[in-house]
């Protein structure tokens, strides 16, 4: 029994381990990206057809701001069309309505979509409008994004590489003022968006569409059998079977669409639980298809298992968590086998790797000051261990593929101190 234990925390210690030296050579990969020249924007000489997708379901904070940003698009009208994917059940469906009609009394292409039933959640609306899509491009932005005038003027151009089949911005924050616990989903999310998707990207390696604030080429879509509702995160789901296809992504840092954080405990667990257990069920789903495919190299594989399992942390560390009273146990009863036990220096390093891959993405995607970094990062920490259980659990669920309905996170509209919380039924 004693060695069954030994071997498991082993094995948990060396998962922690991979995980720590691949985003240690993704922070190498990023500083080096960094310090090459930026490579222009492509020349676009004729504008395509866009389609612009607004998923959304009971929005009635943020859906009239929402369809007023992307219809002020700087985009020719006769190029751009733009589709309110309505599945509420509230009063946004009257919201969406009136400012679809007046938005189409302004001279947009803008249609506002209804089902019968919300079959499929995000993944079926999308889908859903997809086949009704007059462009050969689609733009696709949640319901709290608030994408700048020239987004389409920035993204596009990178679709003149045929092989091109998504292009992916960094998200920005608007309310990460709101209060600590913004602030700190701000400095976790920073990480992804600098030094993760910059560094596999730079590296050649698969990145994946983030849900919104992309722009994806529809041939792309089709060719890598569309949306499909098998896992709670769709969007990374599809970026897998697309590059597993041969489509390349594009991810450009210094594109910014601001979003709002979720700004309560509640909302923010109901988001980890769907990504979470989303990403465990896109290893089941597409992590086969990954080691066995002949033409990616080791490196990109290697990458892709990291990747995809980037949630099974959470389970490693629940799992060294419950082992750590036996391990003692077994420490104190067999003092001959202490050098064995200096494995755990592991987790040391793996924490000294983190704080040096967090400190590069925020001295270089947020320029944050050293004295913010140095309580910010402890902080994170605690709120990523006190989740931990939470998102473990999520996770067990999506490897032993127990199915759940898509949970939505609630929006309110905050763009900067998180006010105005209380009392809301959202």
């Amino acid at each position: 029994m004693g060695i069954a234990v030994l071997v498991v925390y082993g094995l948990l210690l060396g998962f922690i381990l991979l995980f720590s030296l691949g985003q240690l050579h993704l922070t190498v990969a990023y500083l080096r990206q960094k310090g090459r020249p930026a490579e222009p924007e492509p020349p676009l000489p004729v504008l395509p057809w866009v389609t612009v997708q607004l998923p959304v379901f009971n929005e009635r904070h943020v859906v009239e701001r929402l369809i007023d940003r992307v219809c002020a698009f700087d985009w020719p009208l006769d190029r751009l069309e733009v589709q309110v994917l309505d599945d509420s059940d509230d009063e946004t469906v009257d919201l969406a309505a009136a400012r679809c009609a007046l938005w189409r009394e302004r001279g947009v292409d803008i249609v506002h979509l209804r089902r019968g039933e919300r079959t499929g959640y995000k993944a079926g609306a999308l889908a859903f409008g997809t086949a009704r899509a007059k462009g050969e491009l689609i733009a696709i932005f949640d319901a709290d994004f608030l994408p700048d005038a020239d987004f389409l003027r920035r993204t596009v151009p990178w679709f003149a590489d045929p092989g091109i089949g998504m292009v992916q911005t960094r998200w920005g924050h608007l309310n990460r003022e709101g209060n600590l616990l913004t602030r700190l989903q701000a400095f976790g999310l920073d990480a992804h968006f600098s030094v993760e998707q910059v560094g596999r990207n730079a590296l050649g390696h698969f990145i994946n569409f983030n849900g919104t604030g992309g722009v994806w080429r529809k041939r792309c879509i089709a060719e890598a059998g569309g949306w499909r509702p098998d896992s709670l995160t769709e969007d990374l789901d599809l970026s897998y079977r697309a590059q597993l296809a041969g489509w390349r992504f594009r991810y450009l840092e210094h594109v910014v669409c601001p979003a709002e954080l979720p700004a309560e405990m509640n909302a923010l667990k109901a988001q980890q639980r769907r990504w979470n257990k989303g990403a465990a069920e896109c290893v089941r789903l597409d992590l086969g298809s990954v080691l066995r495919h002949p033409r990616l190299s080791l490196g990109t594989k290697v990458h892709a298992v990291l990747h995809l399992m980037n949630s099974t942390v959470f389970l490693a560390v629940i799992g060294l968590v419950l082992l750590s009273g036996p391990v003692l146990w077994l420490k104190h009863r067999h003092p001959e086998l202490q050098a064995l036990f200096q494995a755990a220096m592991v987790f040391t390093f793996s924490l000294l790797v983190l704080a040096v891959y967090y400190a590069v993405a925020q001295r270089n995607s947020t320029r944050m000051p050293w004295r913010t970094f140095v309580w910010q990062f402890p902080l994170f920490l605690a709120l990523s261990m006190g989740l931990s259980l939470h998102n473990a659990l999520a996770v067990a669920e999506g490897y032993l593929g127990i199915r759940s309905g898509f949970v939505r996170t609630p929006k309110l509209g905050l763009v900067g101190k998180a006010d105005g919380l209380h009392g809301d039924r959202y």
